[in-house]
C-alpha cells in the first residue's frame, strides 16, 4: 500500500513542481503528465517544463540589464 502512494506520489513529481512554483502553464504540465506520462520521454518533458519555464509572478518584474 505504501509502494502505491509512493508511485502515485512519484509520477505526480512534475505537476506538484509547477503548482508549487505558480508556473503560469501548470495546467499544461498536469496535462501532459496525466496523458503522456506513463511514457518516460513524457515524464521528463513534463519535468523539464516544470523545472525551467519561469513562475507566474517573474512575470511582474523587469531586470534591470
Amino acid at each position: 500500500m505504501h509502494f502505491l502512494v509512493f508511485a502515485i506520489a512519484l509520477y505526480f513529481v512534475p505537476a506538484i513542481i509547477a503548482a508549487a512554483r505558480q508556473t503560469h502553464n501548470a495546467t499544461g504540465i498536469l496535462l501532459l503528465n496525466v496523458f503522456f506520462g506513463w511514457t518516460v520521454i513524457g515524464w521528463f518533458v513534463a519535468f523539464l517544463m516544470a523545472i525551467c519555464s519561469a513562475p507566474y509572478y517573474a512575470h511582474f518584474y523587469r531586470r534591470g540589464w
